[in-house]
């Protein structure tokens, strides 16, 4: 699998994107120069190795994502969980609630997402 990890300033590139598309490229440039204070060729660089990577897409001057923002962040959470826990999730939840404790609502929401997955 193709690794599709992103940088601190890769993300907040990614969510100009996410929060903007479909944008055209020269907007896109625009976009960055007021937000990232980025020059042309920089933009141009970073979307070819994010869309190299499968994450987005350059087509007839128009950038689209190939993974929206909640699966790229899923399939992230997926793969941390995989190589930090041996991919289970109850010794994820276990290490996250030993210092931090879930509200009720938090509990209930969970209790809820259990219950969706079960009735599948």
């Amino acid at each position: 699998m193709e690794d599709k990890r992103l940088g601190v300033v890769e993300s907040r590139f990614a969510d100009l994107i996410w929060q903007n598309e479909p944008i055209s490229s020269g907007d896109l440039v625009k976009l960055c120069e007021k937000e990232l204070n980025w020059k042309k060729s920089t933009t141009y660089t970073v979307l070819k190795k994010l869309s190299e990577r499968g994450i987005f897409k350059n087509e007839r001057s128009v950038v689209t994502s190939q993974i929206s923002k909640e699966d790229f962040f899923a399939l992230q959470s997926e793969k941390f969980v995989e190589e930090t826990f041996e991919g289970s999730l109850p010794q994820f939840i276990a290490a996250f609630t030993k210092r931090k404790e879930l509200s009720e609502a938090e509990i209930a929401e969970i209790k809820e997402m259990i219950d969706r997955i079960g009735r599948k």
